[in-house]
């Protein structure tokens, strides 16, 4: 019995792993353009900022479209549960379509979980992300402008790296937590580890295999603990 509910936590905790991998493959870059979004100053009417103008003119041409846009879409994600963040993107579309959007299977409640996990984590990604830009003091852009560089060598050779170094602790806290959201996936059937564990409590009375699956998480966080332990000492060249 052992040997066979290990064979069935293995088979739900490469389902954790996989959504796992594909959320930080297209999250990290998507949270880099979603605070840079939010962190747009493109301002169309600010040509209506001139001496004397009246208050409303001023408010007006400091208005940042695409920054307030964005915002709200952050402040929406991040204020709403992602368990419901993926029951919507999961059935919403088929209801409004009326055909089944992302298709049949097992592989189709995957790709949805990942698509909304990508979402969610990017929106959390992004205002790390901008913490960590915006800790790097202006002075050090000024100096990159006073020698010659462009804004992308700027941004790639002194704001990222020190960005970098900043955001290793806030990011290993919501990776951490991503491991763990995993299980929220059965919420729409994804057969992923505590499910796996769920099926024999349902068919067979047993309790343990729940106990199991947090040895699946103890050593899944574990590694990822060490890793970015041994990232922070090597970052350590900005003290």
């Amino acid at each position: 019995m052992f040997l066979t509910v290990t064979q069935a936590l293995l088979v739900g905790f490469g389902t954790a792993v996989k959504i796992f991998a594909f959320t930080l493959l297209f999250s990290l870059p998507l949270g880099l353009v979603v605070a840079a979004g939010s962190m747009s100053k493109w301002a169309p009417f600010w040509f209506l900022s001139r001496p004397g103008a009246p208050a409303w003119k001023k408010r007006l041409a400091a208005f940042r479209p695409i920054s307030a846009v964005v915002n709200v879409i952050v402040w929406i994600i991040r204020g709403t549960p992602l368990m419901l963040q993926l029951i919507i993107i999961f059935y919403v579309p088929g209801m409004v379509t009326g055909t089944s959007v992302w298709g049949s299977g097992d592989s189709s409640r995957v790709t949805a979980t990942i698509v909304a996990f990508v979402i969610n984590y990017a929106c959390y990604f992004s205002v790390i992300y901008r913490g960590g830009m915006e800790g790097v003091p202006a002075g050090q852009r000024e100096a990159g402008q006073v020698l010659g560089m462009t804004r992308s060598q700027i941004f790639f050779r002194v704001t990222l790296l020190q960005m970098i170094k900043r955001i290793v602790p806030p990011m290993s806290n919501e990776i951490i937590t991503l491991v763990k959201d995993t299980s929220l996936a059965r919420t729409i059937g994804v057969v992923e580890l505590i499910r796996a564990g769920e099926y024999f409590r349902t068919n067979g009375g047993l309790i343990w295999p729940f106990f199991y699956t947090g040895v699946f998480y103890l050593v899944f966080v574990g590694v990822l603990t060490l890793l970015f332990g041994y990232i922070e000492r090597k970052l350590n060249y900005f003290k």
